[in-house]
């Protein structure tokens, strides 16, 4: 063989290795999990802006919003899972299906926007969920909800879009100063317990009642004054209920935490978080 021959196969063998090692990365990502960063602060302290998951798509079997999407600004990549799978997208079955679990948190495709959101599952078909005076009832009964001491964080940029945190009664903290937020744990009817914050009163304290349609589900983020979630209609940008089909996924667990704009500042690693199990 000549010695440029032997280039050209070398080069040949390179890509086919690319290009199988991708292959698997797509249907790694396509069929069993799939990353997640947490971009903002809707989810606080239960997810902090910066946690990376690994979203269990195994867990509720899979529709067209199983597919990947691929978002990459700086290049211009905006790729959806309907541009992948939107023939399926109309399919009300999921494959190899299973129900949700009231408390599950689940990553989804918005209903409106198409970008994946994560927030905690309250409510499931046929309940009635409201907002009285900042408590949550389901089915017209209050949930149980106890004090548990207070949320802290220093009042500084987060993350790569450089989210300033809110404070209790939206106080205006200055930078480097603590930042406080009362927190409860808060125990749906199936007995899971997870911790929610409390900023102050505003007008989504208060709200009528939803009643979750059938094939649809009720989300709510657990930074209960900071989460644009289903208390808030589709047509203003809001979550609304979510249907069945565009559900991604169940996050467990937090694999890896940064503070800072980049997972490659090392010195904003929260390595208390690593492989943490969520509630």
């Amino acid at each position: 063989m000549s010695e440029k021959s032997g280039f050209v196969a070398g080069v040949i063998e390179t890509v086919k290795t690319v290009v199988y090692a991708l292959l698997i990365a797509g249907v790694f990502r396509t069929v069993f999990f799939q990353p997640f960063w947490i971009p903002s602060g809707s989810m606080k302290d239960t997810l902090l802006i910066g946690d990376f998951l690994f979203v269990n798509k195994m867990a509720y079997g899979y529709s067209y919003a199983s597919c990947p999407s691929i978002r990459i600004p700086q290049l211009g990549v905006d790729i959806g899972a309907d541009d992948f799978c939107g023939v399926f997208a109309d399919a009300d079955e999921r494959l190899f299906g299973s129900e949700p679990e009231q408390g599950d948190i689940i990553v989804f495709r918005h209903p409106v926007t198409g970008r994946d959101f994560v927030k905690r599952l309250i409510g499931m078909p046929g309940d009635r969920v409201q907002m009285r005076d900042g408590e949550l009832y389901i089915n017209d009964e209050a949930l149980d909800i106890v004090p548990d001491g207070d949320f802290v964080e220093t009042m500084a940029q987060q993350g790569p879009m450089r989210l300033l945190p809110r404070c209790a009664g939206n106080q205006a903290v200055g930078p480097g100063a603590d930042c406080v937020k009362e927190k409860f744990i808060e125990t749906l009817p199936n007995g899971r317990s997870y911790s929610v914050l409390n900023i102050g009163d505003q007008q989504s304290d208060n709200t009528g009642v939803y009643s979750v349609p059938e094939d649809h589900f009720f989300f709510m983020g657990d930074n209960r004054d900071n989460s644009t979630d289903s208390r808030f209609a589709q047509a203003a940008r809001g979550v609304g209920f979510v249907h069945r089909r565009d559900l991604i996924g169940r996050a467990d667990r937090v694999m890896f935490s940064a503070a800072g704009r980049s997972m490659f500042a090392f010195w904003t690693w929260r390595s208390d978080r690593f492989f943490e199990k969520l509630q």
